[in-house]
């Protein structure tokens, strides 16, 4: 597919990149309990995708394939641990390195989970590689999440606020003499946890791992919509004048959900929905910034999630039974972990006021497309090995085209695959975590292949293999295909 007729004047692209937010966690998709007004007004002025997706229902995953155009599996993308190396090949071709070429400034702040460093990491010194490595000129970050140690910013790969004689020390094995201890002194705890999450203590919080030292640069975590929010204006402001990416990759709402007091009672659902207030704050602070600076007009902002919704995930925070009549799926099944519907189907909202007009879109996308995509906006075309599994669509994201992707990948634990209106889900028998497989895996993948037929049952509840043969026997060649190719041979 080729795109016709972008801008002569290259546009500015911003990615705001929530984290575990669902498809029905927003109030134009039908949120009960909180409010979002900023991103309503950008569905409003934009396109409101209904059946956009990650290619994956957990986070590393999704990450790699949007910003490296080729699916996780391919380099056995997973969760990270906090102190793991970067999993993004420093020679592979990047979304942030094609738009460099393209004569953009770039930029990631937020949350990372890609990995840092090549091995153990030294968190006194500049960390290598990193966002730098794979294309991003300037980097403030979350090194991995806000439940893991080290509890730091970095700045362009090296801690704020560190000080000499207070060196940093991590560990996801052995225990450290640093922080308290969070299964051995609950009493200082602002949520309690599961066992997974007892490890060291900072700010109130028991985090995955633990930590020593450092105490002048570890964060706050309320104070992160403040501090992300500085940076982020910063770099769009003293980049004004040039075209830039931001990839905007924000903490909200991923565990731990402590929002900042301004945001608390801010909807009726608790924390989780409070940091729900709280992100829709910081959508709003871009906009603001973008039109102060004269900039919004000419800039593509992309406002999406990197998988599907979870209520219960290692902090007792009441979002279960506060949820009430709220659905954070939609009315789809599924959430993060889950191969079901709801664990990759999130809200996307492109909102482009130069090109875009005003309206809601049902084609069938994945952002493993953002990248052929964008390259294709800015006139950069991508070598045959890099990207290989991402085609442009940017047609689609600008809603003039209703062709979207026929087949469809993903992926978690399992693989899905969406075809028009059906489903196939591959059965495995990859380990799964306890935790999870108790929770988020059907004990029927580990023994059939499930075929959905999403025109009557959208929902996902019969499995019709059995009725449709010879489309269970197409998905699965195609399957197959994606599986054991390097390179995409229908690539468009």
């Amino acid at each position: 597919m080729t795109f016709v007729g972008f801008c002569q004047e290259k546009p500015n692209i911003i990615i705001i990149y929530a984290d575990d937010l669902g498809y029905g966690d927003i109030y134009v998709n039908g949120a009960i309990g909180v409010k979002t007004p900023n991103i309503d007004k950008l569905a409003k002025n934009g396109i409101n995708f209904t059946d956009a997706h990650t290619t994956s229902a957990t986070c590393t995953p999704s990450r790699y394939s949007l910003l490296t155009g080729s699916y996780a599996f391919r380099n056995n993308a997973a969760i990270l641990q906090g102190d793991a190396p970067l999993i993004i090949d420093t020679k592979k071709e990047t979304m942030p390195k094609m738009l460099q070429k393209a004569g953009y400034k770039t930029a990631v702040v937020g949350k990372w989970h890609l990995g840092l460093g090549s091995g153990k990491v030294d968190w006194n010194k500049r960390i290598s590689p990193g966002p730098k490595e794979v294309g991003f000129d300037y980097s403030f970050l979350i090194p991995a999440t806000g439940d893991r140690v080290p509890c730091v910013f970095l700045e362009n790969q090296k801690v704020v606020g560190l000080v000499d004689d207070d060196p940093i020390t991590v560990s996801y094995g052995s225990r450290l003499d640093g922080y308290p201890k969070g299964d051995k002194q609950p009493h200082l705890l602002k949520q309690h946890t599961d066992p997974y999450h007892q490890g060291s203590v900072i700010n109130g919080i028991s985090r995955i791992g633990y930590m020593k030292g450092g105490k002048k640069a570890l964060w706050i975590d309320e104070d992160f919509p403040k501090v992300l929010h500085e940076k982020a204006d910063n770099f769009i402001t003293q980049n004004k004048e040039k075209p830039f990416f931001l990839f905007y990759s924000l903490h909200d709402i991923h565990q731990p959900r402590v929002a900042n007091i301004k945001f608390i009672e801010k909807s009726t659902m608790g924390p989780r929905g409070d940091v729900i207030a709280q992100l829709d704050w910081i959508v709003g602070k871009i906009v603001e910034t973008l039109e102060k600076q004269n900039l919004l007009e000419n800039t593509l902002l992309i406002f999406t999630s990197d998988n599907g919704p979870i209520l219960d995930d290692g902090y007792v925070d009441y979002a279960r039974e506060l949820v009430g009549k709220h659905k954070p799926s939609g009315e789809y099944k599924g959430t993060k972990y889950s191969v079901f519907k709801g664990g990759t189907r999130v809200p996307t909202i492109v909102h482009f006021p130069r090109k875009v007009k005003p309206s809601v879109s049902n084609v069938l996308t994945s952002q493993v497309d953002l990248f052929a995509s964008l390259a294709s906006l800015v006139g950069q075309k991508i070598n045959k090995k890099d990207a290989i599994d991402s085609e442009n669509y940017m047609n689609v994201w600008l809603g003039k085209s209703n062709e979207g992707r026929e087949f469809l990948l993903e992926e978690v634990y399992t693989f899905g695959l969406r075809f028009n209106h059906w489903k196939y889900i591959k059965p495995t028998n990859k380990k799964v975590p306890n935790w999870i497989a108790l929770k988020y895996v059907d004990p029927a993948f580990r023994t059939e292949s499930q075929l959905y037929n999403l025109l009557d049952d959208k929902l996902e509840n019969e499995n019709v293999a059995k009725k449709y043969p010879k489309i269970v026997k197409k998905m699965e060649q195609e399957m197959h295909r994606i599986l054991s190719e390097k390179n995409n041979p229908l690539k468009k």
